[in-house]
């Protein structure tokens, strides 16, 4: 919110030391950043007058433009031996008799640009006449400025000093309003705001009652009560449209951000930003039929002011007439109803819309406004029928209209929502000394009405602070107001606690073995869209394939949470592999989110807290949410150089980064080959922990590394780091070391081509019991020594006892039993 200072204080009567420093700060200290203070002129210096055009010859130019030769009365301080001075001036808008702004040698306009008597044309030019873009003015440089005749009731004449009758000098201050403040979008608001820093009063120029309802103007009919509570119209006639916005008037509007239009749209902007109160005008004669207020019909469609054709949705909440939709409440209206140069009769919207549904139309529109961005925080339902009467006034006053006695008001002014809260609450929070006194002072300040009985305070909040809704929300008024520079910061004792959970070490612990081994982590937003999920080639029923859709996506291109972690790391690789860092090992650890139906979730309203059984509900709606943990590796593990030469990255690594997190945690892993996307089939291993599959590991498909652009070969992890933590053994169990030497037995089992070695391996573990201490598949052969469509799978098995040596007979024994239990369960034949 742009406020120009000098608006500011034609509001509210400030003391006279007051600086706009000092005015900064106090809004400041009350919740309202002042970002930036700008100065408007300041970079404009030395002689800037009024200047009067005598003579003005047009002389065209060999290369096609044409130029001006001005005799300009400057004043006769200004004007030299010859009573006027020469101006060359290029501008086709330039003509005798007309009052210019004249910037003469020895002024300084904004950039730096100085001006001097110069030789240009065939002539000495004089001086400069002046478009408002070179006064920093304003954007247009279709012409010069021409000057009106008087300015706020005083004649202008040759020798002026220009810049103060342009009010091209004052301060601006831009400041960041939080959604909750949404008063705050107004001079009016601000300025409140101010007075109550300032400790003086505040004569609320828009406080105006709406009168009871009435249907003598302009007929309206409001079919939707809760999208619409209140609307204003009144009837001006006889305005000349062509009447051009005086110079005051442009200047605010010009310095509060907004450029002047005309007349009438420059008076209903001026209105909306003192007031905040957005307005709309209506040309009278292209009505058809009284104004209703009602959904939009399947099918409807609107060309709104920007010239675009807007499909209607059947949530959207229009302004109708009898031809159909004539504007979008709240956000836009209609080309069909505009008001031109020819308009003489106009009927003045202003009306109160439901916060929700504007927010919800101008997004789903992607068409934000000014009036869109006031409706959405909540504009005061009380101001519609004040902004009216004051923008008819302008018009009347400025315009030549006449405002129609007849008047319409639909609807009327809610009430405000009565709290309870005792006295002492805002000294119990906020831990500073408050009096019950001080505490009523400062919110009769900010408008609360206030009735106390002994320690309790019946608070009820004006109409333009909706967000008032609790005792703390009061707590936090009194706080703003009383400056949260006075509030003590005491930092809370944390209570005596057990360390980090289970999980919390377990997470950490898998976080450092990845970068230990070489992994650099990122964290990537969980939004992603649904080509990528198309792109990973996930299927039903694979769990990853039910998304779970956001309702209001902070990115339209990206609208599902993610089910998995690759797209955020495919992402990461694609930029840095486009930016020629190719050898790459990222990983990270995230939640993800496997969806469920969430349209039966229930929707609590926000004044109460929600039930038990509707905090139930919600819970049950909820996507499941485990955290995984993922990696990827492109380019070269090791670079090449004395030491040998370059290793690729492969899909070995991906299994490390499994392996690596596993161990951290206590866990050895089983690996068996597997097919599932992304990953390329027969380069995929399925791991386990038991026969819990938490994971999987390999290289990926050709055609996921083609639609995410990844490098040939890339290679990828993801496993459920929450089940891993689970399924890992709990710890502060200490194993001791055994003393005593390890025997060691290899074999060799022939089994069929589709056995996986995952469960020979099982068997093996299984049958050789309690002695063995570890296993080791060492090498797969398939040749001629082994039939046609066997392999031979060789193990290392290790035993050893925690008591003594084993004897030769014993180790033996522990391997028969492991190859017997092979052999029983998947025909394995032990080679000799």
């Amino acid at each position: 919110m742009r406020v120009p200072v000098s608006w500011l204080r034609s509001l509210v009567q400030l003391p006279d030391a007051t600086t706009t420093k000092g005015i900064a700060d106090a809004l400041t200290r009350a919740g309202l950043n002042v970002e930036r203070i700008e100065q408007i002129g300041a970079d404009v210096s030395g002689p800037v007058v009024v200047g009067r055009v005598l003579e003005s010859s047009a002389e065209p130019q060999k290369n096609g433009k044409t130029i001006f030769w001005c005799r300009v009365d400057v004043g006769a301080e200004h004007n030299g031996d010859e009573g006027s001075r020469g101006i060359v001036c290029g501008a086709p808008n330039v003509a005798a008799s007309q009052l210019v702004v004249v910037a003469l040698p020895g002024a300084e306009l904004p950039g730096g640009f100085g001006i001097a008597a110069r030789k240009t044309y065939g002539h000495v030019s004089d001086g400069m006449i002046c478009a408002e873009d070179e006064l920093g003015l304003g954007d247009g440089h279709d012409g010069i400025m021409v000057l009106p005749e008087q300015v706020e009731g005083r004649t202008l004449r040759p020798g002026l000093d220009a810049m103060p009758l342009l009010a091209a000098r004052d301060e601006v201050l831009e400041i960041d309003v939080t959604p909750d403040l949404g008063y705050a979008l107004s001079v009016r608001g601000v300025a409140r705001e101010v007075a109550q820093a300032f400790g003086v009063s505040f004569a609320d120029p828009y406080r105006l009652p709406v009168p009871a309802e009435q249907t003598l103007g302009y007929p309206v009919r409001v079919e939707d009560e809760q999208g619409c509570s209140l609307f204003v119209a009144l009837t001006i006639n006889n305005i000349d449209s062509t009447a051009p916005s005086p110079l005051w008037l442009q200047r605010r509007l010009q310095m509060a951000g907004m450029r002047s239009i005309s007349l009438t749209v420059d008076i209903t902007n001026y209105v909306m930003l003192e007031s905040g109160q957005p307005l709309h005008a209506y040309d009278a004669a292209t009505l058809s039929g009284p104004i209703a207020v009602r959904r939009a019909l399947p099918g409807e469609q609107l060309t709104t002011l920007d010239d675009q054709v807007r499909k209607l949705g059947t949530a959207d909440l229009l302004i109708t007439d009898d031809s159909g939709p004539i504007g979008i409440a709240g956000v836009m209206g209609g080309a069909s109803t505009e008001v031109s140069d020819t308009t003489e009769r106009i009927v003045l919207e202003a009306a109160h819309f439901d916060p929700v549904d504007v927010g919800r139309t101008f997004r789903s529109h992607k068409l934000p406004s000014e009036a869109s961005k006031r409706f959405e925080r909540t504009v005061d339902p009380a101001l519609p029928y004040a902004s009216a009467r004051a923008a008819a006034a302008l018009l009347a006053e400025l315009g030549g209209g006449e405002l129609e006695h007849s008047e319409t008001v639909v609807g009327s002014v809610p009430e405000m929502h009565r709290q309870q809260m005792l006295a002492d609450l805002p000294q119990r929070i906020l831990g500073a000394e408050l009096s019950r006194g001080r505490v009523i002072d400062i919110l009769t300040a900010s408008g609360v009405n206030v009735i106390a009985l002994g320690d309790s305070l019946t608070l009820t909040p004006p109409s333009w602070r909706p967000d008032l809704a609790d005792p703390y929300d009061y707590v936090e008024e009194v706080g703003r107001k009383l400056g949260f520079d006075a509030i003590a910061s005491v930092l809370p004792k944390a209570p005596a606690g057990r360390g980090l959970t289970r999980e919390q070490r377990g997470r950490r612990a898998a976080a450092s073995a990845a970068a230990a081994l070489g992994f650099v982590e990122l964290i990537s937003l969980p939004f992603i869209s649904s080509d990528e999920v198309e792109g990973l080639g996930i299927r039903v029923p694979d769990p990853r394939a039910d998304t779970v859709r956001l309702a209001n996506p902070l990115d339209d291109t990206k609208p599902l949470l993610r089910s998995s972690l690759l797209p955020g790391l495919f992402a990461a690789v694609a930029r840095n592999t486009s930016r020629s860092q190719k050898d790459l090992a990222l990983f990270e650890s995230g939640r993800v989110f496997i969806g469920r139906d969430t349209s039966a979730a229930p929707r609590p309203g926000v004044s109460a807290r929600p039930s038990v059984e509707e905090l139930t509900a919600l819970d049950a709606a909820l996507p499941d949410q485990p955290r995984w943990l993922a990696g990827v590796v492109t380019g070269e593990w090791n670079q090449q150089g004395w030491a040998g030469p370059a290793g690729p990255a492969s899909w070995q690594h991906a299994v490390a980064l499994a392996e690596s997190v596993a161990a951290s945690l206590g866990v050895t892993l089983i690996r068996r080959n597997v097919e599932v996307a992304p990953w390329h089939p027969g380069r995929c291993a399925e791991l386990l922990v038991g026969d819990a599959v938490i994971g999987c590991a390999g290289e990926l498909h050709p055609t996921v590394v083609k639609t995410f652009g990844l490098p040939a070969r890339t290679s990828a992890v993801e496993l459920d780091l929450d089940e891993l933590i689970a399924l890992a053994p709990e710890g502060g169990e200490i194993h001791p070391l055994s003393p005593w030497p390890m025997a060691n037995q290899d074999v060799a089992l022939v089994v069929a081509d589709d056995v996986a070695a995952a469960d020979v391996r099982a068997a093996l573990v299984e049958g050789a019991g309690g002695l063995l201490e570890s296993i080791h598949l060492f090498d797969v052969y398939t040749g001629q020594q082994v039939e046609p469509g066997k392999k031979s799978l060789a193990f290392a098995l290790r035993f050893r006892a925690p008591d003594r040596t084993l004897t030769d007979h014993e180790a033996a024994a522990a391997r028969d039993a492991a190859v017997e239990l092979a052999a029983a369960r998947h025909g394995a034949i032990h080679r000799a």
